[in-house]
């Protein structure tokens, strides 16, 4: 830390507290009681959901993105507490490694795994939940990230944590700033709740909406179709143009940085969303020219035969792809290019199970060759794109949502806590 000082005083400061002056200063070491975990026997440590025994909390048993421990999966026996750490409801813990220096806030009386170190017995100076969210603050997790001990996994001890800054204000004024992030949090809750829900919904409906493996028929079917004919078995090859791609020669330069996008594996976690719009590569006319790859047109749809295999998109304009992926540009009067976007999505596991290969597996052409699936007609097809688009959109605004208010909790906590600034 040297070479830097922390300001006293916030940027903001809610209205009656403008005129309260500077806040104090001190370590959390000066603050609070700072003890690491311990680690019982293994034979002392039993899985059970019997009352008997005592929550044994173990890194692994923490959401990371949780500000509540509520429960463990494993319990200790009593006679085991003198090897380990007993902490209560009320105290803070935080990891000494992995997601070092994330706090929580404990809701049950539990023993920690010596990956923890609670911060117990706090002076009446610092409001608990004040303090939770200083530590959560970006000052602290840099000066944490400043400061990890270890020449492999990086690790924080006792030492490091008490000496972390911590800049206080008023009970009052601790207490306001802890209310307002607070109700931040749970509207964050509250959304990511939203979110889950459309996706569970979605993954319900895809699972009614088509067919199981081995089926041929949906469980589930709009009104308007439920007298249709029965979907029927038919071969990809006969519902669309297949197409691969290629790589062109990395060693000449003409080839890349040009006009059209080309989805390489530095894509893969493009794939999945329905449109893919950007590429982290791009090649040239003349790549296109000298090399076997090809440009297929906007609305094909493409799937990753390895390294991710299953992931699937479909392209937001014309586009080249490597030799990792399998494309189909549907006949228009035969197969809907989003209803066979997601019929691939679901039939991900079937994918995975035939993908080969010790290292990066790998699904052959010959199966992409073979391959069936079940088809209604046209109609009943875009019905169901239309239904999944739909309620992907919903979970991409729920989505977008959720994130404005993480950002809008990010800038506001640094806004609400006093910098740290380069002397």
């Amino acid at each position: 830390m040297s070479g830097q000082k922390t300001r006293l005083v916030p940027k903001l400061r809610f209205p009656e507290f403008r005129g309260a002056g500077k806040w104090n200063s001190t370590t959390l070491g000066e603050l609070s009681e700072v003890v690491r975990g311990g680690s019982p026997r293994p034979i002392d440590v039993f899985l059970t959901t019997a009352a008997d025994g005592l929550n044994w909390l173990k890194i692994g048993d923490v959401n990371k993105d949780a500000k509540f421990v509520t429960r463990t999966a494993e319990k200790v026996r009593f006679e085991a507490l003198s090897k380990t750490r007993v902490v209560n409801p009320g105290d803070l813990i935080l990891s000494n490694s992995m997601s070092f220096g994330r706090p929580y806030i404990l809701q049950i009386n539990t023993c920690i795994h010596d990956g923890w170190i609670a911060i117990t017995n706090l002076a009446n100076s610092v409001e608990r939940d004040y303090l939770y969210y200083l530590i959560l603050s970006s000052n602290s997790q840099s000066y944490f990230e400043d400061n990890t001990a270890g020449s492999g996994v990086q690790n924080l001890n006792a030492e490091i944590i008490k000496a972390l800054p911590v800049i206080y204000a008023s009970s009052a004024e601790q207490q306001k700033i802890a209310d307002c992030l607070n109700s931040l949090d749970e509207l964050i809750v509250a959304q990511a709740r939203k979110v889950e829900t459309l996706k569970t919904h979605r993954k319900g409906l895809m699972q009614q909406l088509f067919p199981r493996e081995g089926e041929t028929q949906p469980r589930l079917r709009f009104p308007e179709f439920e007298t249709a004919a029965y979907w029927v078995p038919k071969k990809l090859e006969d519902l669309a143009k297949r197409g691969s791609g290629h790589t062109p020669s990395k060693s000449m330069p003409e080839y890349y940085d040009g006009e059209i996008k080309w989805v390489s594996l530095a894509d893969s976690k493009r794939l999945d969303a329905g449109l893919i719009h950007e590429t982290a590569t791009s090649i040239s006319a003349q790549g296109i020219k000298k090399s076997s790859a090809v440009l297929h047109p906007a609305g094909t749809v493409l799937i990753s035969r390895d390294a991710g295999v299953g992931k699937s998109a479909v392209m937001a304009s014309s586009m080249a792809v490597s030799q990792h992926f399998i494309v189909w540009t549907c006949h228009a009067q035969l197969l809907s290019n989003w209803f066979l976007y997601y019929v691939l999505q679901e039939m991900k596991l079937i994918f995975e199970r035939n993908a080969t290969g010790s290292t990066i597996k790998t699904i052959g052409l010959p199966f992409f060759k073979e391959l069936q699936i079940p088809v209604p007609s046209l109609p009943e097809q875009k019905r169901i794109a239309d239904c999944l688009t739909y309620l992907d959109a919903l979970i991409t605004a729920a989505t977008q949502e959720l994130d404005t208010l993480k950002t809008h909790k990010k800038g506001l906590m640094q806004q609400l806590f006093p910098a740290v600034e380069t002397a």
